[in-house]
């Protein structure tokens, strides 16, 4: 007899339910997050589990890494496909989750989703911790200039290494001032030098890696964008197609169809985020400089009939499919169609 069982997990316990091929509460059980106590409950000889359902969740990779390596046939449930079908549920309780997401599991009726390897995990760690050190040190940046002007202190057009002496000259005969301003010129100081750190080592791993030299050949396509496409996509043949991966990354545009209204909205905006604002700048990098190419030529197209933003957009799209293609064949951006039909 086959088993199948859906595993509600929270930051301390884990809601475990076990339910037969009839659909059959076999054993509930909460148990700690952790996975030695999940595998001492799923392990069990008497159980031949055939899908054990687990919710995406800050925990799910590292619950799921453990379970996939006991070899169990675990997958990671999409959290919003999940939520619309228990939400039939007059009761909303770890248990009925459980029982619901085991249910799932019985009936096939579930969408699972990618989980990064441990690498790209990492890589997109690195990758948030830059972007986190970068946007509090501009926000210091903006937050002086703001209450200086207060006093009627410009500080004017500086640049990042020339801010602080600005901020000190400024300041200079107002030792009230200065006592306030100090303690986040020091903070501003340590973020910079480790965005500094952070940043050299995001290069260094991008220098050695031959996919991310590959996807930089594309115009407007620098180390920052390469190596979150490469931690984004992690496993390129998790795709059918290229194509696939601007849906994925929330860049086509959302339908709403019933009956006689059929309407194409904006963009569904529902894949990763971060990705998809390294791409709309990538398409606004390269709509900006002066290298010409086949592909900024069809931007340009769109440009002229449906405006700059559009044109973005659908750039930002096909950047995607693009590199895609080109992780997948191992070639290098063409910069001409001449070249790409040979």
């Amino acid at each position: 007899m086959d088993h199948f069982a859906g595993l509600d997990v929270s930051v301390k316990e884990t809601s475990v339910c076990i339910v037969d091929d009839m659909g059959k509460i076999v054993r509930e059980v909460r148990v700690a997050s952790e996975p030695e106590a999940l595998l001492q409950v799923l392990s069990d000889p008497a159980y031949h589990f055939k899908r054990i359902g687990l919710e995406a969740s800050p925990l799910s990779q590292w619950l799921f890494t453990a379970l996939a390596e006991a070899r169990l046939p675990v997958i990671c449930v999409e959290t919003r496909h999940m939520r619309a079908l228990l939400k039939a549920q007059i009761n909303k309780t770890d248990r009925n989750d459980a029982r619901g997401i085991a249910q799932m599991m019985r009936a096939g009726v579930y969408r699972s989703v990618h989980v990064k390897t441990l690498r790209s995990q990492k890589l997109r760690m690195l990758l948030t911790h830059r972007k986190l050190l970068q946007s509090k040190a501009i926000a210091i940046d903006n937050d002086l200039r703001g209450t200086l002007r207060n006093f009627g202190l410009k500080v004017g057009v500086v640049g990042t290494v020339k801010f602080e002496a600005r901020i000190k000259e400024l300041v200079v005969n107002l030792p009230d001032l200065a006592v306030l301003v100090e303690p986040l010129l020091v903070v501003r100081r340590v973020l910079r030098e480790q965005l500094s750190i952070l940043h050299r080592r995001l290069l260094a791993i991008v220098r050695d890696d031959e996919v991310c030299r590959r996807l930089m050949t594309v115009p407007g396509v620098g180390p920052v964008v390469a190596l979150t496409y490469r931690a984004t996509i992690d496993v390129p043949a998790r795709f059918r197609n290229s194509k696939a991966v601007g849906a994925v990354l929330g860049l086509t545009p959302s339908k709403y169809q019933s009956g006689e209204i059929n309407r194409t909205g904006a963009i569904s905006r529902c894949g990763d985020e971060m990705m998809r604002v390294m791409l709309y700048e990538a398409a606004q990098s390269m709509l900006n400089t002066n290298k010409w190419s086949w592909l900024k030529a069809w931007a340009m197209k769109i440009a002229k009939h449906r405006g700059m933003k559009k044109a973005i957009v659908a750039l930002a799209r096909r950047l995607a499919v693009i590199m895609h293609r080109i992780w997948v064949d191992g070639t290098e951006f063409r910069w001409t169609r001449e070249v790409a039909a040979t």
